[in-house]
């Protein structure tokens, strides 16, 4: 995964250079400005949420904090998500009940499958990561920057916030074509 991330950042640091030159011999510095500041700005938002992920995952790893439920599997939890079609619904739906009851039941389940405010919390440190809202916090300010100085040229800026996320999308691509040819072998 290292390699990874210093193969995505060759890569957008590449780009961003041959975009740079590119966009300086053959347009005006508005557009210049507006390309690198998008590129850059948008490489920074998608290179902090990879790392913040990065670093969840590998503190829930660390910490064995991985949720586990071997009674029922992906496939079943989405194709019957309240478990209508188990036998043990099978069972309880052949006893009479009165009505009273099944909400009763109901109400349990549901509360039974709520969230803790700590597993909320867990899920939300990547969200809240300081990575991730300065990268946030400096597209924002490129943005308004450009805006301020009339130098805001919306078609350049859109392509230039598109392009990394192109770039890491197909690297991840490609890492999962070579992973699974190599694992065929």
């Amino acid at each position: 995964m290292k390699m990874m991330m210093k193969s995505t950042l060759k890569i957008l640091i590449l780009t961003d250079i041959v975009l740079g030159i590119t966009s300086f011999i053959f347009f005006n510095t508005k557009i210049t400005w507006n390309l690198q500041i998008g590129f850059i700005s948008s490489a920074l938002v998608v290179l902090a949420s990879m790392l913040s992920y990065k670093r969840m995952i590998t503190a829930r790893i660390a910490h064995y904090d991985i949720a586990h439920d071997d009674d029922q599997d992906i496939l079943n939890k989405l194709e019957d998500p309240y478990d209508l079609y188990s036998q043990a619904y099978e069972e309880e739906s052949s006893e009479d009940k009165t009505l009273v009851d099944v909400v009763k039941e109901e109400k349990k389940k549901q509360k039974a499958n709520r969230r803790t405010f700590t597993e909320t919390l867990k899920d939300t440190k990547a969200t809240f990561s300081f990575y991730r809202l300065g990268a946030y916090v400096i597209l924002i300010l490129g943005f308004l920057y450009l805006n301020r100085h009339g130098l805001l040229h919306i078609p350049s800026y859109m392509l230039a916030l598109g392009i990394p996320l192109v770039i890491i999308v197909a690297i991840l691509l490609s890492e999962k074509e070579i992973h699974s040819e190599y694992s065929i072998k």
